[in-house]
């Protein structure tokens, strides 16, 4: 019998018919479609199933999750594994630690917190991306942010706190990570390492999740009336509302438009 080369690994005919054989019995196998459906292509459907969740809940699961998975995975996982368990899949296959990487702002690099990335991975899922035909999830996505660099924070008081300590306010009046402990470490005088600023991160992280099963919850009643806005619309170019506090005066921006 002919044998071909695949991979470093000679196969013969009859390997192939047995593994062609496999994957055809596979693709008909209870859950093999939906998995399929929750990695992407044509069998994508919007929005996902939800079910209105407890916010004080979320919170507090987002709160011990930042101890485990940090700010984004955990503000996902605070919603998504209460949806594994009352809705069942897209949820059971979504990967969530793997998200882990949102941590200090994309992989320590302090861009855009990973809570507001987090946030916005579950509104985009849940209520549906731009493909779908609509701006609802995306527009949510940007009011958490808003909310995110307009409030004091953090705004969520843990019932058993891993830091008994005095928990300081601050305003970060920016999306991103850099700004947002960097204030916050100034007005409390720690150190990145510090117990405080860990608990500081932990608290925001339940504080976005709060919000964001607030604002789904909303959705789901159909009483959702988003404040999000996209602001390249309004600058002509992607842009936070706040850019002097990281650029001062070599704040980019677009060309004028021709007349």
């Amino acid at each position: 019998m002919k044998s071909i080369k695949f991979l470093d690994k000679e196969l013969s005919r009859r390997d192939l018919l047995i593994g062609a054989g496999i994957t055809a019995i596979a693709a008909t196998a209870p859950g093999f479609a939906s998995k399929a459906e929750a990695l992407g292509g044509p069998t994508e459907k919007w929005p996902w199933p939800y079910v209105k969740l407890d916010p004080q809940k979320t919170a507090d699961i987002a709160y011990d999750e930042w101890y485990r998975v940090f700010c984004g995975a955990a503000v996902i996982n605070s919603v998504f594994s209460q949806l594994r368990e009352k809705v069942g899949e897209p949820y059971k296959s979504f990967p969530v630690d793997a998200f882990i990487f949102l941590e200090g702002g994309v992989s320590g690099w302090g861009t855009i917190c990973g809570c507001n990335s987090g946030a916005n991975i579950v509104t985009n899922l849940i209520v549906g991306p731009r493909t779908a035909g609509t701006e609802d999830g995306m527009l949510m996505g940007s009011e958490l942010m808003q909310y995110y660099a307009s409030t004091s924070m953090p705004v969520y008081t843990p019932k058993q706190p891993k830091f008994t300590g005095a928990m300081p306010k601050t305003v970060a009046d920016s999306p991103l990570c850099h700004v947002s402990v960097g204030k916050w470490m100034k007005a409390a005088n720690k150190d990145l390492g510090s117990a405080d600023r860990k608990d500081r991160c932990a608290r925001l992280t339940a504080s976005i999740a709060f919000q964001t099963v607030t604002l789904l919850n909303q959705w789901k009643d159909g009483k959702y009336k988003t404040k999000g806005i996209i602001p390249a619309k309004g600058y002509g170019i992607q842009s936070q509302h706040n850019c002097t506090d990281c650029h001062g005066d070599k704040v980019p921006s677009p060309p004028a438009k021709k007349a």
